[in-house]
């Protein structure tokens, strides 16, 4: 390598370890925040009425947006849609071209642009008034075409944008998305919108699994379960635990009335005991009752069950009858934990 090109890597080097990444960075939340802070302002009357044109919406809420606002845009209509609010997103330039049918006179809109003038989306507001569908407008400028064509126009205008040029939009679209995010919840307050309703929307996932799947999904029933008699020897337990392999036993009387529990973990307490395994009888060692939780119960609430009272077993039983087991490792197969 020449002297020159060895002088030109040392410079590179240099310049390379004078950048401050890290600071550059923290400048970009400091001026996002700032922009966010400004938002509280436009929670107002027009975010009210906003929000009450979606409550009473027929249709759906279809959402647009050009660029930038087009891919928040997107992810405001899938907010909407996954917390109650019927929502999708329609792209300006397709709907001119065919994609506008999709849209009813039940509907309403909502049209994102920071400038307010987005051509695409100016080219539809005829159409749009025609149609009588109620127009949200979220732009930076109330005074804009935009601004003035809509039926409510929220303000989501900050204060400047993170990218140093005052070009790419960065401030200006977390605010818009922030401010969707605000019109979906509340909507979805305004709605009682349940976890379980989320999780019906969101059926493939593991947010669904732990919030549809029930205790009577996943239990051990039948055969499954590991059951002896109060008159069965410590002996017959531990070979019932082994047999059954989900660690513990279950001493119930002949119409599956649940009248204690035993546990590989009360087997290790016994060792100390001087007691014989061959002779001993289980009504002797077992702990009476035993925690146990509903069929109907959502696995997830056996979950949190399981880890507030540190055991990884529990009785599923209705009116003291055992109807099955449930085992920690059930619900890591079922994805809940």
């Amino acid at each position: 390598m020449s002297d020159y090109a060895t002088q030109q890597g040392q410079q590179q080097h240099k310049i390379e370890n004078a950048i401050d990444f890290c600071q550059w960075g923290k400048a970009v939340l400091d001026v996002e925040r700032e922009g966010l802070d400004q938002l509280y302002q436009y929670i107002n009357d027009d975010f009210n009425q906003a929000c009450q044109l979606m409550y009473h919406c027929n249709g759906k809420v279809v959402v647009m947006g050009m660029g930038k606002s087009g891919h928040i845009g997107c992810k405001i209509a899938a907010t909407l849609a996954s917390t109650g609010t019927p929502a999708f997103f329609v792209h300006p330039g397709e709907a001119s071209h065919g994609d506008l049918g999709m849209i009813t006179a039940q509907d309403v809109i909502i049209a994102i642009s920071n400038s307010g003038e987005s051509h695409e989306i100016l080219s539809l507001i005829p159409v749009i008034k025609r149609l009588q569908i109620p127009l949200i407008c979220m732009t930076s400028n109330p005074n804009s075409s935009m601004g003035k064509a809509a039926n409510v126009h929220i303000s989501v205008s900050v204060p400047k944008e993170a990218c140093p040029l005052g070009l790419a939009p960065t401030s200006s679209t977390t605010a818009t998305l922030v401010m969707g995010d605000a019109l979906a919840v509340s909507l979805l307050q305004a709605r009682g919108f349940t976890a379980e309703d989320f999780a019906l929307s969101h059926p493939g996932g593991a947010l669904g699994r732990k919030l549809l799947l029930r205790v009577s999904d996943i239990m051990h029933s039948g055969d499954e379960i590991p059951r002896i008699s109060k008159s069965a020897t410590l002996r017959d337990a531990l070979l019932e635990i082994t047999h059954k392999n989900l660690g513990m036993v279950v001493i119930c009387d002949e119409q599956m009335k649940i009248e204690g529990i035993f546990t590989d973990g009360d087997l290790r307490r016994i060792f100390d005991m001087n007691i014989d395994l061959n002779s001993a009888k289980i009504a002797d060692v077992m702990t009476a009752g035993g925690i146990r939780i509903r069929p109907q119960a959502l696995a997830v609430d056996a979950l949190n069950l399981m880890q507030s009272r540190h055991i990884t077993t529990l009785l599923v039983a209705e009116d003291d009858c055992l109807v099955g087991v449930i085992h920690m490792h059930d619900m890591l197969r079922a994805g809940v934990v």
